[in-house]
């Protein structure tokens, strides 16, 4: 899943046009060029992660992973300042997306080369396996990825696959509350993860039934 959504994005990417880089996101202050590039630097986190010892066992999952303290303030303020000045470190968007092209394929060709049942730290001194952290490298992928699409005035390119991971580990993450909603709601995949992702607005309908079973969705930014 990793590598269809890479190879999705790097391809997108790579057709792009200076203007096209510098349009808005929903994800402001980013444009496409800075959001290209904070999703770029997650995926390469794994290189660096795998190169350092495992921890001595793993105590958080994907789930876990986005939790309250990943989107405090200050936290917020430094990945949007990161991916802004590395957005602008690159010449041209053409260079941005080969980089990427580079980044994602040496990430890729590490996770494969791990033993199984591999522990890394993450950047936020999180121990988990490595599954669970590439769980967390494709939702930034797809869930970005629909951003993205949506700044180029595209139909979303999200996968099969990674939509069904993701709407999963929404509904999982979101507990007995969330069981059977998607059906209720007439929601497919891909709507389900616009939804619980802020990426689409709710009806009035939609949220009534939300708040009175109690959802609480995971917050991905």
């Amino acid at each position: 899943m990793f590598r269809g959504e890479a190879v999705r994005l790097a391809e997108v990417l790579v057709g792009l046009t200076e203007p096209e880089f510098a349009r808005p996101t929903r994800c402001p202050p980013w444009n496409v060029r800075e959001l290209a590039a904070h999703v770029s630097t997650g995926a390469g986190r794994l290189v660096g992660m795998l190169a350092e010892p495992a921890p001595p066992r793993a105590e958080v999952d994907a789930a876990a992973y986005f939790g309250p303290a990943k989107f405090t303030p200050e936290t917020d303020t430094a990945r949007v300042d990161m991916a802004r000045q590395e957005g602008a470190g690159f010449g041209s968007g053409r260079e941005l997306a080969e980089d990427f092209a580079q980044t994602w394929r040496a990430a890729y060709a590490a996770s494969l080369a791990a033993p199984p049942g591999r522990l890394v730290r993450t950047r936020h001194g999180d121990p988990m396996t490595l599954e669970e952290f590439l769980v967390t490298r494709v939702v930034e992928l797809g869930v970005h990825g629909l951003d993205l699409a949506a700044a180029l005035d595209r139909e979303p390119w999200l996968t099969g696959p990674t939509g069904e991971l993701i709407a999963g580990l929404l509904t999982r993450a979101a507990g007995p509350a969330a069981v059977g909603l998607a059906e209720q709601l007439r929601w497919d995949r891909l709507t389900l993860v616009a939804k619980a992702t802020g990426r689409q607005p709710l009806t009035d309908p939609e949220r009534a039934e939300i708040d009175r079973r109690g959802v609480r969705w995971l917050a991905f930014g």
